[in-house]
């Protein structure tokens, strides 16, 4: 029977088999930080052991250096060759356009190596690669918060959860950041056992291992801080509500809470009103589908609780800069760097300053 790995107590056994060889598939514009943190441990288990527990190499489908969204590069051995080991795990590292990447050559590397007993991780947006192979039908997996309702549009087979990692059979799926040191240190201890895991997390300072079903999010506001429970479950509501959001009036009413101390908390809490906070959620939300789906304009105006696409339009030209069809790519092939604009932090500092002309003066 499969297990979905995720819950906080589960316990692993060491394996014997040692040592075991890691491939990292590093596709352009791959999380460099993703990748160091799923290293780092491995490095470490060596270290602390003094034998070679672990040993990896990096490749690519053109096997040719591949630059990181940081601007750093790796060098990169082809697929496989005379000079590649064969792997034991094979983890496919991918973040901004990694939605719309496909090689055919990867993608039949990639069933073969399954085929043959491989463990396969997705990181980040490398889950892509591993659906467009057909690999994770049925399975449970992770992925960045910010991507997993693009996702879970395009591939309706699979059962994506919001938390650092799962495990499910031999495919295994990690969220990106730090979330690749718990996911690692978790490695190590499948196969040499919890102790040797507390000292790599003791080296690297890492003192809190994360169970795979953690949070990857804080509270949404920008403080660190326990936030007025009405004002949690108002935030629950609207981010449950994309496609019909609910009014104030219903909102207060399906939390019997008055609309005048509702409003009031949630300025105090978050910094702006319901309807605002709303409308940006549901702006952030249709960024997401344009650039990871291809659904339409107008469908992804649907989806997100629009009635009017102009109104869509003209609320999405206010808050991001850019029209709807100018969205397609989160990270357009002719910026040199990404970037995530209109934000709940950076809404809130506008509204503080008394500077906010954007999507909140909209009607």
């Amino acid at each position: 029977m499969t297990t979905i790995a995720g819950t906080e107590n589960r316990k692993f056994h060491p394996v014997s088999k040692s040592p075991v060889h890691a491939c990292f598939i590093v596709i352009p514009r791959f999380n460099m930080l993703t990748v160091t943190g799923l290293i780092e441990p491995l490095r470490v288990a060596n270290y602390l052991l003094s034998e070679e527990l672990y040993s990896w190499d990096y490749r690519s489908p053109q096997g040719d250096h591949v630059v990181a969204s940081n601007g750093m590069a790796l060098d990169c051995l082809d697929l496989e060759g005379d000079e590649t080991p064969t792997p034991d795990l094979i983890f496919v590292c991918g973040s901004w356009g990694a939605e719309h990447f496909k090689n055919t050559k990867l993608t039949n590397w990639l069933r073969k190596e399954e085929r043959r007993g491989a463990e396969l991780v997705g990181v980040e947006m490398g889950v892509y690669l591993l659906a467009r192979a057909g690999l994770l039908k049925g399975k449970t997996i992770t992925t960045h918060w910010s991507l997993k309702a693009g996702l879970e549009e395009e591939f309706p087979d699979i059962d994506v959860r919001e938390q650092l990692y799962t495990w499910d059979g031999k495919i295994y799926s990690v969220a990106g950041g730090s979330a690749s040191i718990d996911f690692a240190t978790q490695l190590v201890a499948k196969h040499h056992g919890e102790g040797i895991a507390s000292e790599i997390s003791n080296q690297l300072l890492h003192n809190t291992n994360r169970p795979a079903t953690a949070s990857q999010r804080l509270a949404v506001t920008e403080v660190a801080r326990e936030i007025h429970p009405l004002v949690k479950q108002a935030l629950a509501l609207i981010e449950s509500s994309m496609e019909e959001p609910m009014s104030v009036p219903a909102l207060c009413s399906s939390l019997s809470a008055s609309q005048r101390n509702l409003e009031r908390l949630f300025k105090r809490e978050v910094g702006c009103s319901l309807v605002q906070y709303s409308r940006l959620v549901r702006l952030q939300y249709a960024r997401v589908l344009l650039s990871s789906t291809r659904l339409s304009i107008r469908e992804v105006s649907v989806a997100c609780g629009f009635n009017s696409l102009p109104y869509f339009s003209q609320s999405f030209l206010k808050c991001f800069g850019r029209k709807p069809s100018q969205y397609r790519q989160a990270w357009p092939e002719d910026d040199p760097a990404p970037s995530w604009p209109g934000t709940l932090y950076s809404f809130v500092q506008k509204s503080q300053k008394g500077k906010l002309n954007q999507i909140t003066m909209l009607p």
